[in-house]
């Protein structure tokens, strides 16, 4: 089974860089996470490979959770907000997404024995930590004029032609979230070296509903509108593992390395092929057609993922880090149906790619404030450079005692293009640009 789904780019903090639609998008969309977790983590855009102490630190090194000196749990809630500039034919529109999300809940519970008194094995930590590691809640719209109807033909009469174009109206809507749930365990060794261990599992639900408007007319002025309506419907669970160590060769440099293996996806779809309308004045006529709804199951693996992180500690007053990530894109596999087409679209036109994260933080007695900047290499290896998605972000926090109140703000940017008629070539893509704000807010409870 192979759809015809017009146009399945969609913003969710990865763009793709489309020409035809379908299976391979998806595979792509599905394959990346969003930067999300506590406000700490937020503010110093993800770096903590090798610091750990935080609890969606654990999600990139597990070994992370042994860090901690006491149990915690965390919660945490984001107020998104993506902006879309869409050009079609030299003609713009404006669309604003708002969004609020309950993005992070967990809680990591800290056990000690005798033999860390004296060198040895110490602490040994379990966790659990919810992420919304994908929000694809989003829409936006365009209109314009290619000069190149498609609809053409009256559909009571093919001899009848509408070959000149009043313009186009496009649309798309997408909504969903990807859950991951992260399991850990780690332990430290004489304090200077900690190991970890997670399974994680993940569910998720994506839903897109696209809209294609034509409004063409005949040289007699009789005019024809013609719509194009598709939805699709993904749905599944998935599960992966993760291996982390976190070295201390001095006592202010932190060395860390990470590995995520391919998340492991049992999909479902229901789809919409067409829900078509088409009407044409000479006849007052209006023509309608539906493919109906159909459901497919497949599977989808994801690639591994490697993160080397380094961090210098300034004893209690800060800390600076970087992480650098690698996946490689073309490494991702569809099976469980005829796919062969989109494997080998994945192996030629996906790469390996580049992700750095760089934060910082700096404490004032009980107050601390972050920041941080964040690059993430475009999968596509067609992808101009500034279909790369890059950001920054900051953030405060209060330590109250017991209790710590953390705020973050961050923001990215990044360009793709959307085909509505990948079956066309004389027509031009629509050109996105995007602007993505987070402002997140946690609550970090001792216990």
């Amino acid at each position: 089974m192979k759809k015809i789904f017009i146009a399945i780019v969609l913003f969710s903090g990865l763009i793709a860089k489309a020409q035809t639609v379908g299976y391979n998008d998806i595979g792509v969309l599905f394959a990346n996470e969003s930067k999300t977790g506590t406000a700490r983590f937020n503010a110093m855009s993800g770096a903590f490979g090798s610091l750990g102490g935080d609890l969606s630190a654990i999600s990139i090194n597990p070994a992370g959770a042994a860090v901690f000196l006491k149990s915690q749990i965390a919660f945490s809630i984001d107020f998104d907000n993506i902006d879309t500039e869409a050009n079609y034919y030299g003609a713009n529109t404006y669309s604003s997404y708002d969004n609020v999300n309950f993005s992070q809940a967990g809680g990591v519970f800290v056990f000690r024995n005798n033999y860390g008194n004296n060198g040895g094995w110490g602490r040994v930590a379990f966790a659990f930590d919810y992420t919304k590691i994908k929000d694809f809640n989003n829409f936006w719209f365009v209109e314009g004029n290619s000069n190149y109807p498609t609809y053409i033909y009256d559909p009571n009469d093919e001899n009848f032609l509408y070959l000149n174009s009043d313009g186009q109206y496009f649309e798309n809507a997408t909504s969903g979230e990807n859950n991951k749930y992260n399991f850990t365990v780690a332990a430290e060794y004489n304090n200077k070296l900690y190991l970890g261990a997670s399974f994680t599992t993940y569910n998720i639900n994506f839903n897109q509903r696209v809209l294609l408007e034509e409004y063409n007319y005949a040289d007699n002025n009789d005019y024809l509108d013609a719509s194009l309506f598709q939805k699709l419907s993904t749905f599944g669970n998935g599960y992966s593992f993760n291996f982390g160590i976190i070295g201390k060769p001095s006592k202010n440099v932190r060395l860390g390395l990470a590995y995520q293996s391919p998340v492991w996806y049992n999909l479902g779809e229901d789809y919409l092929d067409y829900d078509e309308e088409i009407y044409v004045s000479n006849v007052d006529e209006l023509y309608t057609y539906n493919s109906g709804v159909s459901r497919f199951y497949y599977n989808l693996r994801t690639p591994s993922k490697y993160t080397g992180s380094f961090a210098y500690i300034f004893d209690k007053y800060g800390l600076f880090s970087i992480d650098y990530v690698y996946r490689d894109y073309s490494n991702i596999t569809l099976t469980n149906g005829p796919f062969n087409e989109e494997n080998q679209n994945f192996n030629r036109d996906l790469r390996g790619t580049n992700e750095v994260r760089l934060g910082t933080e700096w404490r004032l007695d009980n107050f601390s404030l972050r920041g941080g900047y964040h690059f993430e290499q475009n999968p596509y290896k067609n992808a101009i450079s500034s279909d790369n998605k890059d950001g920054y972000s900051f953030g405060i926090g209060y330590n109250f005692g017991a209790v710590k109140i953390d705020l973050s703000y961050q923001q990215d940017s990044q360009t793709g293009a959307y085909d509505y008629y990948p079956q066309y070539n004389e027509i031009d893509p629509v050109n996105l640009d995007f602007k993505i704000s987070k402002f997140t807010a946690s609550m970090v409870i001792g216990i």
